[in-house]
């Protein structure tokens, strides 16, 4: 005889059979509607975000939109700064302030200390002939580096420094230290340091291994000239710092071109 198969169990049966669907349950690689057999989302609807572009929120999850880069606001900043701080020491000359006073007996009480050829050769390398040759080495490697957007703009940093110090040293009429002559507010050798050595470390740092060492050599270099041109008594301490700040305001500028023609990473 011929057993009869036994029927198939529904739902609300108990007993063995096919396991069923439950209505209200998603899998995450169910067929799709096309009946493709291919994996989907749960809800039908393809990702706007690829995953790996989505940055995780602080509970670990994706979807959350990327960091903005913070580097144009710090940028700015520190230029905003820079270009303030160099305001109230001009200030402080035009009108003889208070800051004067003190600048003027550290300045005379540091004048001719030190080795006078050591702080001679440390003086010269603000000159233009100096500085000016190593910027110029630089740009021609970022240059030919295909980098032609940073030479240029590094160039044209340096032409601004004589544009911005001759006029201010008319305007101030500062005496020097040693001197009846006057005209010596800003240093302009230090601005001339601090924008071509900075510039030249800007332009060589990409092809530097250890990048950071471009910058300290353009520090080392500046402070070099600094402390140079106050021993010999070429300036006060003032014209030396004014000269920082508006150098600062010009390398920060030059960052800021340089790196916005950068593509994002």
């Amino acid at each position: 005889m011929r057993e009869t198969p036994r029927p198939q169990g529904t739902a609300g049966e108990a007993g063995p059979g096919l396991p069923q669907l439950r209505s209200g349950r998603a899998f995450a690689h169910t067929t799709g509607a096309s009946g493709s057999g291919t994996p989907h989302r749960s809800d039908g609807r393809s990702p706007h975000t690829p995953r790996g572009a989505r940055q995780p929120d602080p509970t670990g999850h994706p979807g959350t939109i990327p960091p903005v880069p913070r580097w144009p606001v710090l940028l700015v900043s520190a230029a905003a700064v820079s270009a303030v701080l160099f305001a109230l020491i001009t200030w402080q000359v035009l009108t003889g302030g208070p800051l004067l006073g003190p600048d003027e007996r550290l300045g005379l009480d540091l004048a001719g200390r030190g080795p006078a050829r050591l702080a001679d050769l440390f003086a010269d390398l603000g000159n233009p002939q100096v500085a000016g040759s190593v910027l110029a080495c630089a740009a021609l490697v970022a240059w030919f580096r295909r980098a032609r957007r940073a030479a240029l703009f590094a160039v044209l940093a340096m032409a601004a420094v004589p544009a911005l110090v001759v006029p201010l040293k008319m305007w101030t009429d500062r005496q020097g230290p040693l001197t009846e002559a006057t005209g010596y507010y800003p240093s302009g050798h230090t601005t001339t340091a601090a924008v071509a050595y900075g510039a030249a470390a800007l332009l060589l740092a990409p092809y530097v291994r250890r990048s950071w060492m471009t910058l300290v050599a353009a520090v080392l270099l500046t402070a070099a000239t600094s402390v140079g041109l106050v021993l010999r008594g070429y300036h006060w301490p003032l014209d030396v710092v004014a000269g920082w700040c508006l150098s600062a305001v010009l390398l920060l500028t030059l960052r800021a071109l340089t790196r916005s023609g950068q593509p994002p990473k």
